[in-house]
C-alpha cells in the first residue's frame, strides 16, 4: 500500500482513502514514515513533534497515533502500517512505502 503525504496540504492519501491531518499528526505521521523499522517511544515522539521535554505523554501520544490510524488504516481496529511495540513505542513497518 502506498502512502502519500503532503505537507501543503496538510493530508494523507492512501490507496484506500484521503484525509487531512492536524499539524500533530502530520509531525507524527512524518517521523513514523521517514524512519520505517525504527522504534520510537512516546518521549521521543512528544521531543519531536511538541519540541518540548515530556511528561506523562503516553496518552497524548496513544491518542494521536488513534487517530491517524483512523485515517490510514483500512481497519483501525487492526493496524497494518503503525505498530504498537507494547513497552517500547510505535513504528512503521517496512512493507508499507511512503510514495
Amino acid at each position: 500500500m502506498n502512502l502519500i503525504l503532503d505537507e501543503n496540504e496538510m493530508s494523507v492519501k492512501t490507496d484506500h482513502k484521503y484525509s487531512h491531518l492536524t499539524p500533530k499528526e502530520y509531525g507524527i505521521l512524518s517521523l513514523l514514515t521517514e524512519n520505517p523499522g525504527k522504534t520510537f517511544s512516546a518521549e521521543e515522539i512528544y521531543r519531536s513533534t511538541w519540541n518540548a521535554e515530556p511528561y506523562d505523554c503516553h496518552l497524548i501520544i496513544s491518542v494521536h497515533i488513534r487517530h491517524i490510524r483512523e485515517k490510514i488504516e483500512k481497519d483501525p481496529s487492526k493496524p497494518e502500517m503503525i505498530k504498537a511495540l507494547w513497552g517500547r513505542g510505535y513504528r512503521f513497518t517496512k512493507e508499507h512505502q511512503l510514495a
